[in-house]
């Protein structure tokens, strides 16, 4: 990540918003927001496969869930955030991971410009690719800033979307029992 072009950048929004970049309240800040973004953006250059690499060989045929990761991405058409939570179900064919790695999953993802659809898909797939997994479930609920502090203004309102692959898509039993876990009947 380029720190001082994107400190430059800022200069000139400042500039172009009208502000003087060199007032003492603003010294600093297009160093501190090209570091914020590096923080924001830190999952642009990584591979979310690799957080899923430490696995156990395990014969366990049934849904493995990890509800309610929250998480903080930023929106591609506005970049403002957009946060919320995150449930994430696979049902493993031969090999299990441990919970963080799920959750290491969603937060490399969310560490990029996203829409919320494609956050969605891109966990489940890495998930259901990496683990071979029997099936995945995907539950991404959240508030977009774009939504509720600019444009049509709705605060308190939730976008939700899910991902549906393998098992829990060709299996209603299976798919049933999973939102009922989730708690979205």
């Amino acid at each position: 990540m380029d720190l001082d072009k994107i400190e430059q950048g800022f200069k000139l929004m400042l500039e172009g918003m009208g502000e003087d970049p060199n007032r003492e309240g603003l010294l600093d800040t297009p160093k501190r927001v090209a570091k914020m973004y590096s923080e924001v953006f830190s999952g642009l250059h990584k591979d979310p496969a690799q957080e899923l690499g430490t696995f156990f060989a395990e014969q366990y045929d049934e849904i493995v869930l990890l509800k309610d990761i929250p998480f903080v991405s930023m929106c591609e058409h506005h970049f403002l955030p957009f946060s919320g939570s995150a449930s994430v179900a696979y049902i493993p064919s031969d090999k299990i991971v441990g919970l963080s790695k799920l959750a290491r999953v969603v937060e490399v993802l969310a560490r990029r410009p996203q829409v919320q659809e494609r956050l969605t898909n891109q966990i489940a797939d890495t998930i259901l690719t990496t683990l071979g997994a029997k099936g995945v479930g995907v539950v991404v609920q959240s508030t977009h800033s774009c939504m509720t502090i600019r444009g049509i203004k709705k605060p308190g309102s939730r976008m939700i979307t899910s991902a549906i692959r393998g098992v829990f898509r060709t299996e209603l039993a299976a798919r049933t029992e999973l939102f009922h876990l989730i708690g979205h009947p």
